[in-house]
């Protein structure tokens, strides 16, 4: 599968030696790598369909210091999608307020026809490129009905139900920015690790040895939105643990590859 990391924070905080060791794991997930910066209101996004650390860019790019309190970063083992920069992670998509989404993902959709339709207005050909597409769709029509969907707490809810409705059969492991908050999320057991100090959360689904001994595992089943490092909604866990099915994943690709 792929790899997850993303920090949230009330300040700047220096991130380079994390972010060399998390991209040191690139051979085992050889097909793309992205960064997605969010300092002082705008997006930036950085991605390549080739593996880190043969990817002369990022190489240049880890060698100045990164500091940042705000930040997500991807490397990718495709199941779904072949290697192309339109299937690199993160992705982006826009609400109908101008309000910009950033989604990076860990796992695979076995079974989500909600999220069928979207295979016809994605740029690229990856399950998780339409759970942002749908998740958005979805906050489009909250937008247009719901007066109150503006209220943080109605819009914690209401992520919490898509992310809900879409667990089931499915791994999904996932972190949304939406510009002001961190949404995470796990539904398989010990992939994805949390280390927090006040006012500072670092994600990351391996534990690194640069912070050996500060990890622990994040909660399963559970959505926890973050603002400036710390958990401003706490979720109500959901019984859909995903447990690996290696059936499962070959009738999956015979199926995308028409075999």
């Amino acid at each position: 599968m792929c790899e997850l990391f993303g920090i949230t924070s009330n300040r700047k905080t220096n991130i380079h030696r994390l972010l060399n060791e998390f991209f040191s794991h690139a051979e085992a997930h050889p097909n793309g790598w992205g960064l997605a910066f969010f300092d002082e209101g705008h997006t930036l996004i950085e991605k390549e369909p080739l593996q880190a650390s043969k990817s002369y860019y990022l190489k240049c790019r880890l060698n100045e210091p990164v500091e940042t309190s705000c930040f997500l970063a991807h490397i990718r083992r495709a199941t779904i999608g072949d290697e192309s920069y339109s299937n690199s992670h993160p992705f982006v998509a826009t609400d109908n307020s101008g309000r910009k989404w950033t989604l990076i993902h860990n796992g695979t959709i076995f079974d989500a026809p909600a999220l069928s339709v979207y295979q016809h207005y994605q740029k690229g050909s990856t399950d998780s490129e339409r759970i942002l597409l749908y998740i958005v769709d979805q906050i489009n029509g909250q937008l247009k009905t719901n007066p109150n969907f503006n209220d943080k707490n109605e819009k914690f809810t209401f992520i919490e139900k898509l992310i809900k409705e879409l667990s089931p059969e499915n791994k999904l492991n996932l972190i949304i920015y939406d510009g002001e908050y961190f949404y995470v999320h796990k539904n398989a057991a010990g992939t994805l690790y949390v280390k927090e100090q006040p006012g500072i959360a670092i994600f990351s689904t391996c534990p690194l040895d640069s912070c050996k001994g500060s990890w622990t595992e994040f909660p399963q089943n559970k959505l926890l939105v973050y603002k400036e490092g710390s958990v401003v909604y706490s979720g109500t866990p959901h019984k859909h643990s995903y447990v690996d099915d290696p059936e499962k994943i070959k009738l999956l690709f015979l199926e995308y590859s028409h075999l």
